[in-house]
């Protein structure tokens, strides 16, 4: 039985769990404890870690918890959290702090060093943990003991048994989801999870290093009855229309998983979902098998995100991503073919980038996207904590930065002059980065139009719209590749100089008028129609 606090006039209260983290696009790691917590008897308050410090200081202070739980998924902001904390104290809050995460987990003596204030870390899955944590703490138990737990013993850092990953995931209660969910048209949008952890080992990636780490299987799938059950719950119970499977790597990959795929296709059909709902997943290209992905279009799905992170043999080598250039773009042609929307993870730069290498990558990218279909991005990639190429930089000299920052230096220097002018360029034109840049409006709306054709019914001009947002967006990305190139002239041959940034922000800004003029000219003159059809749906 929970423990009971005595109130007022012999009242009782539950003593309050609050949980902490990014909630802007549903974070279901907090929500799969918090409902286990709720599970066990317990109050739990839910907060994000994007809002003011005062106004998390403020709810916390107004629960008066027992324990206080951070939720890490990037380690760039452990800095805030350590923040947080530090405010709370200071405040007078003694509850538990403790931290989950795979930063946490797999770096728990940097996570205590640089936020003193935490009492404890919960390592790999902590839905038990945490459990058992708050339990001990309620009967005055020494929650020290525990497995899955690191804890202080003066200036020693103890670091306990791991506990073993859940073996049954539907053994686990449905998520709480206590935040805002996004609404495009008036259809309402959800995270899901069908499987945890990666059977892959990219070495940019902390995810297989993380559950490779703990006891028990890697990769875990829940029953394809089970996952339908709960999509069918949310849709009816909450008008759940667009699902957004967050799995790590969807499982359809092999002989197995595909047949795990075509069970779950099945259950959606008999549970009456294709044509209510829609949804999407993350896979990598090799997993992109036709008959399968036909099957899973006629049931729904409108929208494959895929690493594939390089476009040189040499970048996927380095990334370790055990795939090939050319299986990279026969899933690229393979979903054009299905009609099946695309979007995708690109790094530009690597540890092993050159000149040569870096045009390579914006050939690749003009294969796949200088038609459009998709609007262009990447990034450079980054040595997080935990992962084989973080240590195999370090071990070679070449890591440099912080926790917050971590960084390396390109083999040839004039490559680290062209990126820190091609990134200042692209920041200042907001092009890629952040919700309102070019980019992400190109795709929202490539995901209005997407959802338009398959929960609303046929509009005779959809698909020219559709062709004007193959242009503006094909467009776009060949002002950025030709951007990437002249860059690359200026550093690599001393040739031409820098384009002008603010003569890009106002291309990227007049790029963006185009596209609301031609989205919202073609929303009026259907709006009567896709009301009524919103109407009729709820």
């Amino acid at each position: 039985m929970p423990f009971v606090e005595s109130g007022a006039a012999g009242a009782t209260r539950v003593p309050a769990i609050v949980l902490i983290g990014f909630q802007s696009m549903g974070n279901l790691g907090l929500g799969y404890l918090a409902a286990s917590l709720r599970q066990s008897g317990y109050d739990v308050r839910l907060l994000d870690i994007e809002l003011p410090e005062q106004t998390l200081v403020a709810a916390v202070r107004d629960a008066q918890p027992m324990l206080v739980g951070f939720s890490l998924i990037f380690q760039f902001y452990i800095r805030r959290y350590a923040s947080l904390m530090d405010a709370l104290r200071r405040e007078g809050i003694d509850a538990h702090f403790t931290m989950g995460g795979h930063y946490p987990t797999l770096s728990p003596q940097q996570t205590l060093a640089a936020a003193p204030e935490l009492d404890s870390i919960v390592r790999y899955e902590g839905e038990v943990t945490l459990v058992e944590i708050v339990r001990a703490l309620h009967a005055g138990n020494d929650w020290r003991k525990l497995d899955g737990v690191v804890w202080r013993r003066g200036e020693e850092i103890v670091i306990n048994p791991p506990r073993a990953l859940i073996h049954d995931l539907d053994s686990l209660p449905y998520p709480e989801r206590d935040f805002e969910p996004v609404r495009v048209l008036g259809r309402t949008i959800m995270p899901l999870l069908a499987s945890r952890g990666c059977a892959r080992t990219c070495s940019f990636c902390s995810i297989h290093t993380f559950y490779r780490s703990a006891p028990g299987k890697v990769v875990r799938i829940r029953k394809p009855v089970e996952v339908v059950r709960e999509m069918r719950m949310l849709h009816d119970q909450d008008g759940v229309t667009v699902f957004l499977f967050q799995d790590d790597d969807f499982p359809m990959f092999g002989k197995k998983w595909r047949a795990w795929a075509g069970e779950f296709v099945d259950e959606l059909h008999k549970a009456d979902l294709p044509g209510r709902v829609i949804w999407k997943i993350n896979c990598r290209a090799d997993a992109v098998d036709a008959e399968l992905m036909a099957r899973m279009r006629d049931a729904g799905l409108y929208l494959v995100y895929m690493g594939l992170e390089s476009g040189t043999e040499e970048g996927l080598r380095t990334l370790h991503k055990e795939i090939s250039v050319e299986e990279n773009l026969a899933a690229v042609r393979l979903l054009k073919s299905l009609g099946i929307r695309f979007e995708f993870g690109f790094m530009l730069l690597d540890p092993s980038s050159t000149f040569a290498s870096v045009r390579a990558n914006v050939g690749f990218l003009r294969e796949i996207v200088g038609d459009g279909s998709a609007s262009a991005q990447f990034c450079k990639m980054l040595p997080y904590d935990g992962t084989p190429i973080k240590d195999a930089l370090e071990a070679s000299g070449r890591l440099k930065g912080d926790v917050c920052t971590p960084d390396y230096d390109f083999l040839d220097p004039a490559l680290n002059s062209f990126y820190a002018a091609l990134a200042e360029i692209v920041s200042v034109t907001g092009w890629i980065h952040g919700h309102q840049a070019l980019t992400p409006q190109l795709n929202w709306a490539w995901t209005e139009a997407a959802l338009i054709g398959r929960l609303y019914p046929a509009l005779s001009d959809l698909a020219g719209y559709q062709a004007q947002l193959a242009r503006i967006t094909a467009e776009s990305n060949e002002l950025l590749f030709s951007t990437v190139e002249r860059v690359a002239d200026l550093y690599e041959h001393g040739i031409g100089q820098l384009p002008h940034p603010g003569l890009l922000r106002r291309r990227c800004e007049t790029t963006l008028d185009v596209l609301l003029e031609h989205r919202n000219a073609f929303m009026l003159r259907h709006q009567g129609l896709l009301l009524r059809a919103l109407e009729a749906a709820e």
